[in-house]
């Protein structure tokens, strides 16, 4: 069983508690937060006994443990995981895993002299129903793409109120293409490889961060466009053309339904398979096979490894077509 400790106390940490332990490969050992009062009640909501609860970040990282998440907000995410690391401890790093290519290669860098891991938690490309479209995929030629992810934040609210949020403060590397956007491009990426020249058109809130944007990714033979939002909700299907004709998604992540409609109006659904109730599950026990193998070199965890390089080097790249700067591009 691998020892996990908890960075973060929000949401998507106790869903990652939850899909850890029911791959019955993860115990929960320790949680740490700025206020032991907030990991108390992270710990007591999970109904999990015997969990040590920390406010002191030097302490937790040096308790027995074998893995540790990281859920905090976006600019934390570098010191702490350089801290878990240089403690010997491998760590999972909620997406967006860090501000820029820099800190990643920092974190790449150090996790490789220790010989420990580093993973990027960007669960839709660790779902079986991406894998079914990927090979479905394969042996067609593409010729564009039309993907879009939008979906009105819980946090709009706060921010009409005249209230900054994390998400949308670039002090805290926010913003829409930190957020969905981080799908679209592991979603496309994780398919049709990096592509040769990027633009993003945002809508930018008065600080700076982009609440909604569409963007265009170039490649030899065809260009793909990405909508992400979250100042609105779209209903809208994400569609691949190809020269035999069209996959239709109902998601990008979470995908329940793929269905090709070719140019003579024949329709194929492609079995994609059920998804696990918890939408973590499959990335928790993908993590968790590669810990417990312990193999550094293995395929699957060298391609994550490029994979998060391509799409931080191409998320940077689109922030700075925008004019987004976060506060951590001028460390």
């Amino acid at each position: 069983m691998l020892k996990l400790g908890i960075i973060g106390t929000g949401w998507i940490s106790a869903q990652f508690v939850e899909a850890a332990m029911l791959t019955g490969n993860y115990t929960l050992s320790a949680v740490y937060s700025r206020t032991l009062v907030n990991a108390e009640k992270f710990a007591a909501n999970l109904s999990v006994g015997g969990v040590e609860i920390f406010d002191d970040l030097t302490v937790f990282v040096a308790a027995d443990l074998d893995v540790i998440y990281i859920a905090s907000p976006n600019s934390a995410h570098f010191e702490q995981a350089k801290a878990v690391l240089s403690a010997d401890k491998s760590v999972i790093v909620e997406k967006p895993a860090f501000s820029n290519p820099h800190e990643l290669t920092e974190i790449i860098q150090l996790a490789d002299k220790k010989q420990l891991f580093f993973f990027e938690a960007a669960r839709n490309i660790h779902e079986a129903a991406f894998q079914t479209v990927k090979d479905f995929l394969a042996d067609k030629t593409i010729v564009g793409a039309d993907l879009t992810y939008a979906k009105y934040s819980s946090k709009m609210p706060a921010l009409l109120a005249g209230e900054l949020p994390n998400k949308w403060n670039p002090a805290m590397s926010g913003g829409i293409l930190a957020d969905l956007g981080v799908y679209l491009l592991y979603f496309s990426l994780g398919i049709f490889g990096k592509p040769e020249a990027v633009s993003y058109d945002a809508q930018l809130l008065p600080t700076g961060v982009d609440v909604s944007g569409t963007g265009l990714l170039d490649y030899a033979d065809f260009t793909m466009t990405m909508k992400a939002a979250g100042n609105f909700t779209s209903y809208l299907p994400s569609e691949i053309y190809t020269t035999d004709g069209t996959l239709i998604l109902d998601g990008i992540s979470a995908i329940s339904e793929a269905i090709f409609v070719s140019h003579d109006g024949v329709k194929e659904t492609l079995d994609i398979p059920a998804t696990a109730d918890n939408p973590l599950f499959e990335e928790a026990g993908d993590f968790a096979a590669i810990l417990s193998a312990g193999d550094l070199t293995g395929k699957n965890f060298q391609s994550w490894q490029a994979l998060a390089k391509a799409v931080s080097e191409t998320s940077l790249a689109m922030r700075q077509d925008a004019g987004i700067i976060f506060a951590a591009d001028k460390k």
